[in-house]
């Protein structure tokens, strides 16, 4: 069975959390233990029967504010698919901890409250599932209890959602009028919404396609390791241990090693202690090559007539996650998977208003929460592609050089 990675996200009190215990309350995945706790916990909050958004807030703040701070990481499986879903949090201040959760989820939830309609938040959430090139984005009108399962304010929200949408250019948009407390159209259909013609949600979680890394993509290899026993068994053994980000290596591949731009040939491929003669898309390996280079940590093993972009000034997307504010000149490291260097901010270009989705000229710092494109320098070229071409090798996160804290969620142009 494969796996679906999901995240929810929505504003306060859209009923995230209730709608991934009703997912996991309906579709029998609460062992019998888990539910006692549950409804020993419900009377003590509430007479209105069990309170499902327990089963995911975690946190006794949480539980005690009935708001969700951190991300929490469920896991449930059907007999068609198995599921890892992250719940965010839906206050502005920890927008951060959603961008953490939507990196490596492969769809998104965003739940609307029916009596609101489209809110900041709700742009806010589709803003970074469009920076984080989602392919599929599901807009579940949540609470349609509270105005009478009206199809017409459904059909409004749709078209309001409608022109987000266009504008991010999300694909793949699908909706769902749901009830999570009470369980409309989320496992089963709902007779009260007699006018939706579709799937109820959790048929559709369990059906969709999956854009997984395909292995004619260009082919990435970063090393993490270099193992160099130099013992008498092993007195000449030099391999580059590490995962192999996408597309496949084989044995005798004429490959560059970068930033160094030295050519060579692979010589041996290992995986799980044994000899093979290729690795493919997400198998940890050791890489051996013909000739003595000095390749390190970070450094990129790649096919020679399919090489990534290196450069140390490139453009980049960027969700600042810090209560110190950004400002041009200030200098970080720049984490790019397995490779750490020192950058610096050159320029930044325009701030992302939330509000209207457009781009504005910058006028002050830039705060805790706001997306920006800006211009980076680093000390050293850095091995890249475009976000857009790959997930994988067009993300990287700066840090801060005296905190140590991550500050930026950074997706390279």
């Amino acid at each position: 069975m494969d796996i679906l990675r999901f995240i929810t996200a929505g504003s306060v009190d859209d009923g995230k959390s209730t709608l991934i215990g009703r997912l996991l309350y309906d579709s029998k995945n609460i062992l019998i233990d888990q539910l006692e706790a549950l409804e020993k916990q419900s009377k003590n909050k509430n007479e209105n029967g069990i309170d499902l958004a327990i089963l995911t807030d975690g946190l006794r703040a949480e539980r005690e504010q009935g708001i969700t701070i951190d991300v929490a990481y469920r896991y449930f499986s059907t007999p068609k698919r198995k599921f890892i879903i992250a719940d965010a949090p839906g206050h502005i201040q920890y927008t951060r901890n959603m961008i953490t959760g939507a990196s490596n989820s492969q769809l998104i939830v965003i739940l609307i409250d029916a009596r609101q309609g489209v809110i900041e938040q709700t742009r806010r959430h589709s803003i970074i599932a469009s920076l984080l090139k989602m392919k599929n984005v599901v807009v579940a009108i949540n609470k349609m209890d509270l105005v009478d399962y009206s199809e017409e304010i459904y059909n409004d929200i749709k078209a309001q959602y409608d022109l987000v949408a266009k504008k991010l250019k999300l694909e793949n948009v699908n909706y769902f009028p749901i009830s999570a407390f009470h369980g409309d159209n989320i496992v089963s259909k709902s007779e009260k919404t007699d006018w939706y013609k579709g799937e109820p949600l959790l048929d559709f979680l369990e059906n969709v396609e999956i854009n997984e890394i395909q292995a004619n993509e260009n082919p990435r290899f970063q090393v993490q390791y270099v193992i160099r026993p130099q013992t008498d068994e092993l007195h000449d053994y030099r391999g580059y241990a590490g995962e192999v980000i996408s597309g496949i290596y084989r044995k005798g591949d004429e490959i560059t090693v970068l930033p160094q731009n030295i050519q060579t040939k692979i010589s041996k491929i290992e995986t799980g202690g044994k000899e093979t003669d290729y690795v493919f898309t997400n198998q940890p390996a050791v890489i051996h090559v013909e000739d003595d280079i000095d390749i390190s940590r970070g450094d990129f093993l790649v096919k020679t007539n399919q090489q990534p972009k290196v450069e140390n000034e490139f453009e980049a997307v960027v969700c600042w996650l810090d209560k110190k504010e950004l400002n041009e000149g200030n200098k970080y490291f720049i984490q790019h998977k397995s490779k750490t260097l020192k950058a610096i901010i050159k320029e930044i270009e325009y701030k992302i208003d939330v509000n209207t989705l457009e781009q504005t000229p910058i006028t002050e710092s830039i705060k805790l929460n706001e997306v920006v494109k800006l211009r980076l320098k680093t000390v050293s070229p850095l091995v890249f592609d475009s976000f857009e071409d790959s997930k994988s090798t067009g993300n990287a996160i700066l840090i801060d050089e005296t905190s140590n804290s991550t500050v930026g969620a950074v997706m390279i142009l």
